[in-house]
This record gives C-alpha cells, structure tokens and sequence, in this order.
C-alpha cells in the first residue's frame, strides 16, 4: 500500500502539472518536483523535510516532506529566484540553487537530489523514520511496538492487547472486532507453527522480537481470503542500513522469563540478519470447578456431575532464523530466510469427582459415585519455515515483478495419562493414554506483477498454489483393571491424512474517480481441493469448492489530514482437519470431544467505514463502523447424552461437543481509537469497541442469540525525563454470549518504568500485571437442550518483570565513510 501513496502523490503533482500548462501565463503558478536519495545507496528517502526560499526571503515561500518514494511537490510558486534546502534526521542538510522561475520556464524538475550522512552519526546512530505508535495506512493499521514501554518484557500476546481492533482473552485468544477466524502471518508469510496451537506460538514470540504489528480489517485481492475476522501480520525486527548492528533483550519474572538478540549485517548490496529467541512461562496453578446438571424429557433431574480440583501448567519455547539479501543490481534483489521454531507445554493436575444418579420424579440422588480423577498432559512442536524472493523493479515508477516459494514443515508430539480411582487414590479402575505424533507440510508459489497505466491508474495481478499435506497417528491404550495394564485400544485409536490444494489467481486496479474519490477494486478466486483419510471414516469425500472473494476500497483525503474510506471484502473459513476428524477423543471420560467431516466452509461479507484525523499537536483518531455478517458460522455445540458408546466402550452421562455449522452470525458496531497528547510529557491513549452480536441458530434450531459486547482499553504515558518515561495501560473485555451460552468477561492492568542510558543505547524497564490481584476468575455458563454447566477458573495473572536492553554496533563500514566523502554534495544549478 505504501506504493499507493507515492501513486496518488505523483497524480497530484500530474494534475498540478496540467493545470500549469493550461495557465502558462498565471503568475503563480511555478512547479518543482523530485526525488530525495541517500548519496550511497541511491535509495529514496522518507520523511525529509523540503524548503523552498525566495531570494532575500528569510521566511519558506513553500515547502513539503517526502513520501515512501522520496518524492516531493512544490506548485503554486510565484515567478522569481529560489534557494531549495533539504532536511532529514541522520543526514546533512543539503542546499540547491539559486535557480530562476519565469514565463519560459515555470516547470522544473530536479530528479533525483543526492543527500549525505552526518559525519558524526555514522558510528553509532541509528537513524529511523519518525514513526508514531500507531500509523492508520489505506488498507490496513500498523501498530509499532518498539515504541509500547508496558510490553518490555512481555510476548506477542501482551502485544496484541494493545493494537487497536483487536481484544485477547485471559487464555491467549484472539479476535478482530469480535471475530477470531484470523489468518495470522509472520513476515507477510504463513507459518506451520500457527497451526497446531496459536495461544502457544503466540507466548514464544518475544515481544521483543517484534518490529510492528499490522491488522488488515478490509484484505484486497492480493491476500490470500482465509480468515473470515481478517489478517494479522507480526513482522520481526531487522534492519537494512549499511553496518554492523544488534539488539540484546534478556527478561527475568515471576510469570514469564524470555530473551531475545538480533544481529544485523551490510554493506554495500549485500545484507544479512539473524536472530535467537527463547521464552519461558513458569510453572503456575489454575483452581477449576464445574456443575453439570442433566435432565430428562420431561425437565426432571436425571444426573448432576461436581469436579474440583487443580492443575499446574508451564510453557516454553524457543525460535530461531537467518536471513539474506543480496541486489545484484539497481533493479533486481534476491532474498532467502529460514527459521526454526521449537515449543511445547506441560499440564499436570488432579480433581475430585462426584456423580450423583436420580430416578425421576425423585428429587433425592439415588446413587453416588465419587471419584478421583489424575491427568497428564504435554504437547511439543518445532518446525522450519523457509522461503526464497525475487524482486524485479522496471525504470517506469511502480512497476514491479515479485516471484516466491516458501514452506513449512512441522512436527508435533502430545501424549495423555488420565487415571480414576477412590476418592482416596486407591484402586484404579479406568484409566487410558494417549500419544500422537504428527506431520505438517505446506508449500506456496507465488506471483505478483504490478503494471501502472500513466500517472492515475496501476493494476495488481498474480497467482498462487498451495500445497498443504498432513498425517497423524494416535494410538490409545484404555485400562484393564483385571490385568492392572493400559492394552492398546483400537476403537479409540486414531490415524489420518490430509491433502488439500489451493489454486488462485487475482486482479486489482487502482484509480481515481473523478477529482473526488480515489479506489482500488479487485477479485480473487480460489479453487480447493481436498483429500481425507479418516480411520473412523474410511472412504470421507470432501468435496472441491470455489470462492469468489471481491474487494473494493473507496477513499477521499480531505483538508487538515482527514481521511474518509470505505470497504468491502468477502472472506472465507475452512474448517481445519482437527475439525473434520469424526475421531472422539475420550481423554477426559466425562466430555468428550469428536470432529465433524460434514463441515462447510465459513463465508463472510466485511464491510468498514472509516474516518481518521491527525491534528497539529499530535493528536489523532480512527473511527470505524463496522457490519461483518458469516454465513454457515462454524462454532462448537456440546450435546448431553445419558449414554455413549465408543467402540467396546460405554460412557455414561457424557458432554460431546462437535464443531456444527450454524445459521449466521451478524456483527455490527463501532470502534474508536484515539490518541492525545496533555502537554510535553503526558499522553493519553484509547480503544473503544462496542458492537452488537446476534447468531441465527439454523438448522440447530431455538431462539436466535442476541448480545451487546464491548472492550475498552486506557494507556497513558508520562515523560518524566528524556530518558525516563512511566506507563500505565488497562483493558476490560465484557462477557459475551454464544450459542449455547454465557462467557467470562476479563480484566487485566499493567505498569511499566523505563531509563535508558549509555545515550539511549541501553534502558532498564520494570514490568507488572495485575499487581494486586493474584487470580483472575472465569465464571461461564453453557445450557443445551437437556443439561445445564457452570465452572468457574481461577487463573493465575499477577507478575512482576525486569527487562534489560540493548542496542549496539555501528550503521557504516570504513569503505562506506570513504564513498561518502569521495561522493561530495555538488549543487544542482538547473
């Protein structure tokens, strides 16, 4: 999108043009245009500040800042001569002229003006755009997290909380304005990592690891249309100025322990970057507690299930990568990374189980069977992603070719013991265990063309085919009490395989509309194919599908920078093999779990209306209005059965829940988020999210679910000192209602100190959440048909953090200082 905003630039510098030579005899109307470059590497330069003097003038007769292009636009001069001088933070400011306007020549072109490093910051400075913490761009919101005090120390989940539009859960659960199918990508690229447990991969990233942060609400048709919510991007730190240079990031905590470095390399056209990153949750207790109660047809009590207990939980992981680039030449770059990713968790817990029996009409039970209940879980993961680009720039502005492939393979391991006996612990009388091992690989080829037709209009085209194959065997052994040995189980076993490929192609065409609205409109179609094997569903056909997924983007900038856009966009959610698998895990013999091979792909129709404004002072706000309805909204129903059977198996007084499709789920509200600055040193920050949700239960049948829900979060940061700065951000997530049911709502608050120093090479930074309360209760309760369930969690929350960083190395080599003085600063005298 970045390339949209030197496009629309480069039109209004057309349309000044034009208009100038219509009125060659207008006083004011002189022209000058050009492009700011580093005097090294000849690439563009962002945000230079350009001004334009009159001779004898003390005061600028004009001026501008570049774009992500370096291009800048002078119109409306008056005839005469000028002084040009140019600004930018890093850089020495650079002065051209004098140079005449008059009637023979009012147009002047300077190309391509040279600029060259501060000699002084070539050591050890590190020269950065200014950015601000949040950057509201065309078709998307990117949040920058180097610059957010209260995650220093955190991972990408404490991150996410924070990035306007989007809320997380207590258990790591993400959702955009209301909607969790997300598709989540690393550096533009999808990763296997995120498939097998997000809440997990999410706790291994570093928050320290992450450069920004990018929340795509309106995807056009050069993403991909997984993900019915939109697309989260996690882009990783790295840095492409010429030198040596690095970041150490090491967190020591009563919750969470994590480290990070990154080292980053170039010279010349050639760059390298690598990075290694571990985390660590410790060890913590979760209280649980439930009551299940279960009736018959005609409402009378039939049954009641209590479990209290407790479970102790811990988490770690570790990451990994190296990264190359290489430009042959001005107009080609070749670029590979790989990474490795390797994480896992561990549960270990016990709770005491009561089952009381009735025989309706009688209110008494009329048998009891307590119980206590061990369990064992862990689960581990690691993969390599890899992927290979080639970029082809052209000398016509905007013209670009980009050819890739990438993939992931992963591989996971999770296992289970679960054991019931008396509530004393003796006697084991049913028990199984569980492990299952299995194998992930995806594989994309992509390309993507872009074609500008003159100054207004740029058409995006490309294709991509994914490959996506999986396999996964689980063998169970259940207990025989009379050998007191876990026999291998075969009707509770499990093996499959899962083939699916995605063909597609897309077009989108960038224009304006008169004088007045400027849009970007697109089509993607995409063609599934899947093929399943189910060891309990031998001979499952899933049949191909095809998506059509439209995309359009309209916006108009008004004066004093405001902007107004709206879009549409049609996603799609397919269901994933865990939830196609007809497989019934019974690792927890009282609710039970099993896939649905009858699901249908999910398919939304987004629609948003922005409207953003920056001020004078810093000040800015983003309002969105949003309708996002999802046709054949897939979501777990839980059903109660008095008995089950499961091969040789019969479990009695049982939950099963199955991912169904159900009729529709409609959500339509605003978000708010605005930023405000009390004087030189407080800040004030916000993001207000209130929509109204209501689910059609289609073919399940009942009354239609309709809910108000809102998330509101307050960050305020206060400078006590160029190097000190204290930061406080709270967030409140309401309880909200399902299809079957109510969920908790959530709280959670932090504060942060920062110093920096060794000349802000180097800060200290306390960090805590939740610092006076220990716990964090979850009270939900879910109705069905015949059955009612209400548990209370009691997670733990509270933590305390102390996060050491560092920046070090230099940003040029010794040949580069020499090029650079060789180089000069000759003036430009059209």
């Amino acid at each position: 999108m970045n390339k949209l905003y030197a496009l629309l630039l480069t039109l209004a510098c057309a349309t000044s043009i034009s208009a100038q030579e219509k009125n060659p005899t207008t006083d004011n109307n002189g022209h000058i245009t050009g492009r700011i470059v580093d005097s090294l590497s000849h690439q563009p330069l962002q945000y230079a500040t350009i001004s334009l003097f009159k001779q004898k003038d003390t005061k600028p007769s004009g001026g501008a800042m570049t774009g992500n292009k370096g291009l800048f636009s002078i119109d409306g001069l008056a005839l005469g001569t000028y002084t040009l001088t140019v600004e930018i933070i890093g850089y020495g400011t650079r002065t051209l002229g004098p140079f005449t306007l008059d009637s023979k020549k009012i147009l002047l072109s300077l190309g391509d003006v040279p600029v060259g490093k501060k000699a002084t910051d070539l050591q050890a400075v590190t020269v950065t755009a200014p950015r601000g913490l949040v950057e509201n761009k065309l078709d998307k919101m990117v949040y920058n997290v180097e610059k957010d005090v209260t995650s220093l120390g955190g991972v990408a989940t404490d991150v996410l909380k924070k990035v306007p539009m989007v809320s997380v859960d207590v258990d790591g659960n993400v959702d955009i304005m209301g909607n969790s199918n997300i598709l989540f990508l690393i550096n533009g690229r999808p990763s296997s990592i995120f498939g097998n447990n997000l809440a997990d991969a999410l706790q291994t990233i570093p928050a320290s690891q992450i450069k920004s942060i990018e929340v795509i609400t309106s995807p056009g048709a050069k993403y991909d249309a997984e993900g019915t919510g939109g697309i989260i991007n996690i882009i990783l730190k790295d840095n492409k100025l010429n030198g040596i240079n690095g970041n150490l990031s090491v967190t020591g905590g009563s919750r969470l322990q994590n480290g990070s470095l990154n080292l980053n390399a170039k010279r010349g056209n050639f760059g390298i970057n690598a990075f290694f990153s571990g985390n660590t949750q410790i060890a913590s207790t979760t209280h649980n507690s439930s009551t299940r109660l279960s009736y018959d047809s005609a409402g009378n009590k039939s049954g009641s299930l209590t479990q209290a207990g407790s479970s102790r939980f811990l988490r770690n992981g570790f990451e990994s990568g190296i990264g190359l680039e290489w430009t042959p030449g001005k107009q080609n770059t070749l670029s590979a990374n790989i990474g490795f990713d390797n994480f896992g968790n561990h549960n270990q817990g016990s709770y005491q189980q009561d089952e009381l029996l009735y025989t309706p009409p009688a209110t008494t039970p009329t048998g009891d069977l307590p119980s206590l209940v061990h369990s064992t879980s862990r689960f581990r993961a690691h993969s390599i992603d890899w992927n290979v680009r080639y970029k082809r720039t052209f000398p016509q502005e905007d013209r670009e070719l980009n050819l890739s492939v990438d993939g992931s393979e992963g591989h996971n391991n999770s296992a289970y013991t679960q054991s019931q006996s008396l509530p004393n612990g003796d006697s084991t009388y049913a028990g199984s265990q569980g492990n299952s091992m299995g194998h992930d690989r995806e594989t994309n080829f992509r390309l993507d063309y872009t074609q500008p037709f003159g100054e207004k209009i740029r058409l995006e085209t490309g294709g991509r085919i994914q490959i996506r194959q999986i396999s996964s065997n689980s063998p169970v052994n259940t207990y025989d009490a009379s050998t007191a040995t876990y026999p291998y189980d075969s009707s509770q076993s499990n093996s499959l395989t899962y083939n699916r490929h995605v063909y597609a192609g897309y077009a989108s065409l960038s224009f304006p509309i008169g004088n007045f609205l400027e849009a970007k409109g697109g089509l993607r179609y995409e063609r599934t194919e899947t093929n399943a094997g189910f060891s309990k569903a031998p001979g499952t056909i899933i049949p191909g599908y095809n998506t059509f997924a439209p995309s359009i983007i309209l916006s108009h900038s008004f004066a004093n920078d405001q902007t107004l856009k709206a879009g549409y966009t049609r996603r799609i959610q397919r269901p994933d093999y865990r939830g196609l698998n007809p497989y019934v895990n019974a690792s927890d013999p009282k609710n039970l779990t099993r896939g649905n091979p009858f699901l249908q792909p999910e398919i939304a129709d987004n629609f948003d209306l922005t409207y953003s404004k920056s001020f004078d002072k810093g000040s800015a706000i983003n309002v969105v209005l949003f309708y996002r309805r999802s046709g054949h909204d897939i979501q777990p129903f839980i059903e109660y059965y008095p008995s089950f059977t499961l091969g040789d198996s019969v479990y009695t007084n049982v939950s099963v829940s199955t991912p169904m499709n159900v009729g529709s789920e409609n959500n339509t509200g605003i978000n708010i988020y605005g930023s405000v600055p009390l004087g030189k040193k407080l800040n004030l920050r916000s993001n207000i999210s209130v929509f109204n949700r209501y689910i059609t239960t289609g073919s399940l049948g009942g009354s239609a679910i309709n809910s108000f829900n809102y998330r509101i979060n307050l960050n305020a940061s206060y400078q006590l000192s160029s190097t000190f700065i204290l930061e406080f951000f709270g967030n409140f997530n309401s309880a909200r209602n399902e299809i079957q049911g109510r969920y908790p709502s959530f709280t959670s608050y932090n504060f942060a100190a920062r110093k920096q120093f060794w000349n802000k090479k180097a800060s200290i930074a306390f960090t805590t959440t939740n610092p006076f309360s220990f716990y964090v209760n979850q009270a939900t309760a879910v109705t069905g048909s015949n059955f009612t369930l209400n548990s209370l969690r009691r997670v733990p929350y509270q933590s305390f953090g102390l996060n050491f960083t560092w920046k070090f190395g230099k940003l040029e080599f010794k040949k580069d200082k020499e090029e650079n003085k060789d180089a000069g600063q000759p003036d430009i005298t059209p």
